[in-house]
């Protein structure tokens, strides 16, 4: 006779199952959403309007969080081609009619509603590349990687022809993170690695002239202090200026005497450790590791392949997010506009990242209860 495992045993956890809600997850991501007020208010200059815009946005996404808990795994699987289509047709449509602005065509205007669809194609894609992995053998082999390639290639080439080189980096990890659990072996990785390498001179001549100023500022942003590599300077003297403990919250100079950009978006991190120092940035960074920890077990208690692959690939996705905004604030990556996760001022890519979650909370409270 079959029972369950003795982890839900309890009625509080029992509960928690027929919601669909993992806990440990939402608890770490309600503080998550309540730092990142906390933060915001400051960054903003003590303005309640962001806060109150910002946490309606979050009200939003944590919606999405829970109504994507809901939908059970076999429809996700099911449905993960339609989705990938549909994303592709109308990154397709974004290039021929899409609104231009600050240079670049990302959005979609339909009267009613605007929207960035490269921001569905972050979930859609590795969705797919799950699904396609799937149904082969693994570990996979070189058809197999050529096959998941082409589903990453292609949207990767839409997104970053726009251009907007930031939301093609993290489709392109998204869709690598499942490849990666799929059991790619070291050797095909080595492969793909000299592979990549050998592409980027080709790569670096379809840049555009602004993105190749981003690399090269990246690597000197001293050799123009006053304009392109100010963004970079303007952060690290924050960040230096916050010591052990920082300045108190509210207590910042940098963002607070408009010497530091946008520091309610891209640049929040640097109004954090300018206030809580190298302790508060510690605290934070943990947070975030919970979280993405929290993901990767998700994934491995998984029992089949595609909620093991799709799981720890959003998982790791949401890592990629962290590790490029405070990389390229500490001046370790080029500034690529991404945003930190629950923390900038935004909504649509933290909708998009709560969908995520959402998705991985069905993958694990859906699975069935092993015998104890």
């Amino acid at each position: 006779m079959n029972a369950t495992l003795d982890t839900y045993s309890t009625p509080s956890r029992s509960l928690w199952l027929r919601l669909h809600i993992d806990p440990w997850l939402l608890g770490g991501l309600l503080l998550l959403a309540g730092t990142g007020l906390l933060i915001l208010y400051s960054a903003g200059g003590g303005n309640p309007v962001l806060v109150y815009k910002q946490a309606a946005r979050l009200g939003i996404a944590f919606t999405v969080m829970l109504a994507l808990a809901q939908v059970h795994p076999r429809t996700l699987y099911r449905w993960s081609p339609y989705l990938y289509a549909v994303g592709i047709v109308l990154l397709v449509a974004v290039l021929g009619v899409g609104d231009v602005g600050k240079g670049a065509r990302r959005w979609l205007d339909l009267g009613f509603v605007r929207f960035q669809p490269s921001e569905f194609v972050k979930i859609f894609t590795p969705m797919l590349v799950a699904r396609f992995l799937a149904q082969q053998p693994l570990p996979p082999g070189l058809k197999t990687l050529a096959w998941a390639g082409l589903w990453i290639a292609l949207p990767v080439l839409l997104i970053a022809k726009q251009p907007d080189l930031g939301t093609a980096l993290l489709v392109a990890t998204a869709g690598g993170a499942v490849v990666f659990y799929a059991g790619v072996s070291w050797r095909l990785l080595a492969v793909l690695a000299g592979t990549v390498l050998a592409a980027l001179p080709v790569v670096w001549m379809l840049l555009h002239d602004y993105q190749r100023d981003r690399v090269l500022m990246f690597l000197n942003p001293e050799q123009d202090p006053l304009g392109r590599g100010y963004h970079t300077i303007q952060a690290k003297i924050a960040i230096g200026s916050g010591g052990l403990q920082g300045k108190g919250w509210l207590g910042g100079t940098q963002s607070h005497l408009e010497f530091l950009p946008e520091p309610h978006t891209d640049f929040i991190f640097a109004v954090l450790a300018e206030e809580f120092g190298l302790v508060g940035c510690t605290a934070l960074l943990g947070l975030y590791l919970f979280i993405v920890g929290r993901g990767m077990a998700m994934a491995l208690e998984a029992q089949d392949t595609f909620s093991r692959l799709l799981c720890g690939g959003l998982a790791l996705t949401f890592f990629v997010y962290v590790f490029v905004n405070v990389g390229m604030v500490i001046g370790l990556l080029p500034v690529v506009g991404v945003p930190l996760p629950l923390v900038s001022y935004g909504g649509t890519s933290m909708v998009t990242l709560m969908a995520g979650f959402g998705i991985m909370m069905s993958l694990h409270t859906h699975r069935k209860l092993v015998p104890s």
